[in-house]
């Protein structure tokens, strides 16, 4: 299939093409022999939640008292 670059540097994917290898809003890019090499990447945005969570030192005790808390207010 042909795909055409803008002046933006800027490619859109043929819906076959995407169809066979599943939707994705972000792409790994890399070359390899002249070749550009597009990878779907799939955030997982759960995981980056807990990790930050991780890193902030915040249990499950935090959370539910934190919820605890915010349903006693009027």
């Amino acid at each position: 299939m042909l795909a055409k670059r803008t002046s933006k540097n800027q490619v859109t994917l043929p819906k076959a093409i995407v169809q066979r290898v599943g939707e994705a809003d972000y792409y790994d890019v890399t070359a390899q022999e002249g070749k550009i090499i597009l990878t779907p990447v799939r955030l997982q945005q759960a995981n980056a939640v807990r990790t930050k969570l991780d890193e902030l030192g915040i249990v499950a005790a935090d959370i539910d008292e934190a919820i605890a808390w915010a349903r006693k207010r009027p």
